[in-house]
């Protein structure tokens, strides 16, 4: 039965001002799965108004390290009890398999209880050699009200890698989920409630972004911006949150190569290649589909990802069997059947796939293979977004280094060889946020993620996560009698 969500606002759920709704077809199967509330001016007016008189007048600021911490304990622990609820909203409104949502949950799980644990571990510093009269003190103040602005790709994930920090720092938030997939955020907030999350404190609101996504980034009540997704999208963020001189956190685009030498683990590196290049149907940012592959085992190594990329398994979501299944929507579905076709039309050689599959009511695209690219070309430069992966070749480790820098992009990077001096040489010279050595997408709460140039500024996760939704306050302590007179006495 298709579920109905309400606004989340000052501790309570209630339906938009204006009473219109957003229904959500599922891309997997093209029915109803989902009604949300749709939030315009009003509803968002009321969200801020609640995150800044609790970050300015309630409870939550003034907590304890091991009270926040208690608090976000317990919201891991009532997610990780409804893992099920939350994992079949995401499959179902985003298209996810079944049990890649069931991974991200636990994930998330995680997350927030690592963000438990960083609660009470914000710390300052205290300067004793400025003076014998003198003390320094360096403390960190929760910044203040937070928007959060997340994507459809993986609606749950994300706001766990920036809601709990926000919080275990003390700071308030209005988070707005993608209008696509706000289910498992908007359940989120029957969550926090039933935690016993003081009201205001988080504020979730389902909406369109020129209406509500655009207004949080410049509103003066708001004090930093968490956002994920396209950079042409946090483009506009940035240059609208310039007119406040907000604080910024964004994690944006990317286009993530893979170098394999010829000294690899060829099984691993084939395993990791076809997992790059098709998780989550490649609508991630992460995505490892720009494949860099020595020329001395490019052609085997190229006919036998194309034979691995046959076996992956397109279909419905709900079926635990389904490696890759919908894409979000129709539109985005021909934007990728689009890049294929210019990668055709530019001397590409598409050697599977490359177009969408026959299905009554979703949008399935089968795994791409475009073999023969140039570093020119755009599909080996632009995101695409989808289950495609490019296939390249180079002669020397400077070669794939230079391509591999080539794009605008830097969020993250891999490198397969067995060669100690090529694994470290090779990985220290890439500009990417994160690099992995003869593995991919490995991840942990306690390491940063984020990316250089067009990936974003900012790192989500690792020790210092709590410390970025912080300002330094600077206490210079003057001890005794004035020992500087300005005027002569």
């Amino acid at each position: 039965m298709p579920q109905t969500h309400e606004l989340f606002i000052g501790g309570r759920f209630a339906p938009a001002a204006s009473g219109k709704t957003i229904e959500r077809l599922s891309p997997g199967h093209g029915v109803r799965v989902a009604t949300y509330a749709e939030a315009g001016a009003a509803d968002l007016d009321r969200a801020l108004d609640a995150a800044r008189k609790a970050f300015d007048h309630g409870p939550w600021p003034a907590m304890t390290g091991a009270e926040r911490s208690r608090l976000l304990h317990k919201v891991a622990d009532l997610v990780e009890a409804k893992l099920e609820i939350f994992a079949t909203l995401d499959s179902l409104e985003s298209g996810k398999p079944i049990s890649q949502a069931r991974g991200e949950m636990a994930g998330a799980v995680d997350i927030w209880r690592y963000a438990a644990g960083l609660a009470r571990d914000l710390h300052g510093e205290s300067y004793t050699t400025i003076g014998a009269n003198k003390l320094g003190v360096v403390v960190r103040d929760p910044i203040g009200v937070v928007s959060i602005i997340t994507p459809w790709n993986f609606p749950f994930l994300i706001v766990s890698q920036k809601l709990p920090f926000a919080l275990a720092a003390g700071c308030t938030a209005v988070v707005k989920p993608s209008e696509m997939t706000s289910g498992s955020t908007l359940l989120l907030g029957r969550v926090l409630a039933e935690a016993g999350l003081p009201e205001g404190v988080v504020n979730i609101l389902s909406g369109y972004g020129p209406e509500i996504g655009a207004p949080m980034t410049t509103d003066a009540r708001v004090d930093m911006i968490s956002f994920t997704g396209s950079t042409r999208v946090g483009k506009a963020a940035m240059a609208a949150a310039s007119s406040t001189l907000k604080k910024m956190s964004m994690e944006l685009g990317g286009k993530n190569p893979q170098l394999i030498f010829p000294d690899a683990d060829m099984d691993a590196a084939l395993d990791a290649a076809v997992f790059g290049s098709y998780f989550n149907a490649g609508e991630c940012c992460n995505a490892g589909s720009r494949l860099l592959v020595h020329q001395d085992i490019a052609a085997a190594f190229e006919a036998e990802f194309v034979e691995r990329s046959s076996r992956v398994v397109v279909g419905d979501p709900l079926d635990p069997k389904t490696l890759v299944g919908a894409l979000i929507s129709p539109q985005h579905l021909a934007l990728v059947e689009g890049h294929v076709a210019n990668a055709r039309a530019e001397g590409a050689n598409v050697a599977l796939g490359g177009s969408r599959l026959e299905s009554e009511g979703g949008q399935f695209m089968a795994a791409t293979v475009v073999a023969g690219a140039k570093p020119s070309m755009a599909i080996a430069r632009d995101e695409v977004f989808g289950p495609v992966a490019t296939l390249m070749r180079f002669s020397s480790a400077d070669e794939a280094v230079s391509i591999a820098n080539g794009a605008e992009y830097g969020l993250s990077a891999s490198v397969w060889s067995r060669d100690f001096d090529t694994a470290v040489g090779v990985s220290k010279r890439l500009r990417a946020g994160t690099v992995w050595t003869n593995t991919f997408m490995d991840g942990a709460a306690e390491l940063p993620f984020g990316g250089f140039r067009q990936s974003g500024i900012g790192r989500e996760l690792g020790r210092n996560a709590v410390a970025d939704y912080t300002e330094e306050k600077t206490l210079h302590l003057h001890c005794g009698p004035r020992t500087a007179w300005w005027l002569p006495r």
